[in-house]
């Protein structure tokens, strides 16, 4: 649960201290001047006939009052009402006075005195003291309200878990890019002597999980100077004028605190192109990105402030903001490569008790493509896993599942399929590992399930055995054959009219390949070493737009291109099955068998599997 600030802790604190003293006030006043509750109420009769008795050792009267002490006892415990008190017990002579002790006193007035008191103070007191509350809450409500236009940047610095650049595995290059502003906001007449001038702006771009955010909270945790950091989307208001009063506010607090660092996450919130119609054309967002840019490089300048911003979508953002004087370096945060990704692996098991089964180095090679965010989830759902079955430490089978978790989706074993579905996809997913095992440009295969993982009804793994830069037209062709093969098997056992809904994912995944090895790679037949970009224009009555920099015609050429890749893909898989129908059949039945195989066992079944003549691209 979170804790309320300070402030406010105090002001409820006084709040319930003066109530408190307020209530017992109250009491006490109730206390002195309300009659003796504790006597027991007699009637006056027999009070009389008990005196006479000489059960009664004495009746004291204060005014109408009477107060009787018994026998054998030394305080009044009872009390009666006569009018006229003592004196007309004295006068008629109704009580032997050789027996009781008679005494008065004059009534007093005090009780009667300050309950009057008390009825007119305690609530004129209680009324001013409601009115002082709701005044102290619209003067907050009215700060608030002054404060609307008030940055909402966070002042880091303060925090437990301090970042540094040691703590960051990979990304060397992004690193020394950052290093180099944080060592000019500790050594500045280094630089200056030379006439160097540090970059007003850092943009850090990279695709999500890659660490964009943390590398800022490391040179947050090097610099040793304030850090202000802020979200693109927390200037964005309803209002017209608040975002670019938010901004005023934010360097003003920078240039107050200079040298400073200022890191805007998120960027593209508030930074896209103006005029393009993405992001609705909002005039507010327009106002605000032009504050920003006036801010880090208008009329005035001189101040050592450097804004650091995060995004992936660095295509959106507007030329003014990327021009030099404003962001002048983009460092780009890649994917890790494989000695990175190990090293990745080591931070996140620097706390995690593993055993000596655990393989960084080979999950490293696994996990060709995967971010930092993503091999963190990994590091954490083997030790979660590793919990779920009470052990003391993470083993290799953990990491594994953990792995096949993140990559492919979890196991849905709970889900049953009858026999007639599974004998269907133990062939689907045979086709496609025979027909990825054959390919010479196809990656191997580490792993065949028809065990239902995430929202697939099997899977057939394919990893690559080394990081890639690059990939060819026979690598695709390949891909878009091995895609194809979960459908060719479906026709070869079943017929063309016995096909299923297993293979859309495949079909779909296949178009988009095919289209943009032609549109976007320049790698069709006809219209090779052309690319037609699909820009995406804007919404149009909700529905996006995309301008397309080509004509009708060329469009007809580009689906009659992609036609021929998929054709092509469908005819080399069916080659390749029909070539090797004995080893789909034998793949098919330890399948059935098993549910999951290995890389080893898949490799041992189709050792004897051959590429036709069809299947060779020419």
């Amino acid at each position: 649960m979170a804790k309320p600030p300070t402030g406010k802790v105090s002001n409820l604190v006084r709040l319930g201290l003066f109530w408190s003293l307020m209530i017992l006030g109250v009491l006490t006043v109730w206390a002195i001047t309300s009659p003796h509750t504790g006597m027991k109420d007699v009637d006056i009769s027999d009070v009389i006939r008990r005196a006479n008795n000489g059960d009664v050792t004495k009746i004291q009267g204060s005014g109408n009052e009477l107060q009787i002490t018994l026998k054998g006892q030394d305080k009044p415990t009872e009390k009666s009402y006569l009018t006229g008190g003592i004196s007309t017990l004295i006068k008629e002579n109704k009580v032997d006075t050789t027996k009781t002790t008679l005494s008065d006193s004059p009534a007093s007035e005090t009780g009667n005195t300050l309950w009057n008191i008390a009825t007119l103070v305690v609530p004129i007191i209680l009324i001013a003291a409601f009115f002082m509350f709701m005044m102290r809450q619209a003067q907050g409500q009215n700060n608030q309200a002054m404060g609307f236009g008030k940055s909402k940047a966070k002042l880091y610095g303060l925090d437990k878990e301090r970042v540094v650049f040691s703590d960051i595995a990979g990304n060397d290059n992004a690193k020394q890019d950052l290093e180099e502003v944080v060592d000019f906001l500790k050594h500045p007449k280094k630089y200056e002597s030379l006439g160097a001038k540090i970059p007003k702006g850092v943009l850090l771009i990279g695709n999500p999980g890659t660490g964009k955010t943390m590398l800022a909270r490391a040179v947050a945790g090097e610099a040793n100077v304030p850090f202000f950091s802020i979200s693109g989307s927390e200037f964005v208001e309803m209002f017209v004028g608040v975002g670019a009063s938010r901004v005023r506010d934010l360097f003003q607090k920078a240039k107050k605190n200079a040298p400073s660092i200022i890191f805007i996450d998120e960027i593209d919130a508030v930074g896209r192109k103006r005029g393009s119609g993405m992001g609705g054309g909002h005039d507010e967002r327009e106002q605000t990105l032009n504050q920003i840019l006036v801010e880090m490089d208008g009329f005035e300048t001189g101040t050592n402030v450097i804004v650091l911003a995060a995004t992936n979508r660095a295509d959106v953002l507007d030329p003014a903001l990327l021009r030099p004087g404003r962001f002048d370096r983009r460092t780009t945060i890649s994917l890790p490569e494989r000695k990175d990704r190990e090293a990745i692996l080591k931070v996140h098991f620097k706390n995690k008790p593993a055993d000596d089964t655990v393989n960084l180095d080979k999950l490293a090679a696994k996990t060709a493509g995967s971010s930092g965010a993503d091999l963190a989830n990994i590091a954490n759902e083997a030790a979660i896993i590793a919990a779920r079955r009470n052990a003391k430490r993470v083993s290799n089978k953990d990491l594994t599942e953990a792995f096949e978790k993140v990559a492919i989706g979890p196991e849905r074993k709970a889900k049953v399929m009858n026999e007639q579905e599974k004998e269907m996809t133990a062939y689907h997913e045979a086709g496609h590992a025979i027909v990825g095992h054959v390919l010479p440009d196809s990656d191997p295969v580490h792993k065949v399930t028809i065990i239902p993982r995430g929202g697939t009804g099997g899977v057939t793994w394919f990893l690559p055995p080394e990081d890639k830069s690059y990939t060819n037209v026979y690598e695709f062709k390949d891909i878009l054959a091995r895609a194809m093969g979960g459908r060719v098997a479906e026709k070869l056992i079943y017929g063309a009219d016995g096909v299923t809904t297993g293979a859309g994912s495949d079909l779909r995944k296949a178009t988009e390949i095919a289209r943009d090895m032609v549109i976007e790679q320049g790698m069709g037949t006809t219209l090779r070493d052309q690319v037609f970009h699909e820009d995406a224009g804007g919404m149009v009555f909700d529905k996006i737009t995309h301008e397309r920099p080509y004509s009708d015609a060329t469009a007809q050429q580009i689906d009659r291109e992609v036609e021929i890749l998929i054709k092509e893909a469908s005819h080399r898989a069916e080659a390749v099955l029909r070539t090797n129908r004995d080893i789909l059949e034998k793949l098919k039945d330890a399948l059935i068998e098993s549910e999951t195989l290995e890389e080893d066992e898949a490799t041992k079944l189709m050792a004897d599997a051959t590429l036709p003549a069809e299947a060779k691209l020419h």
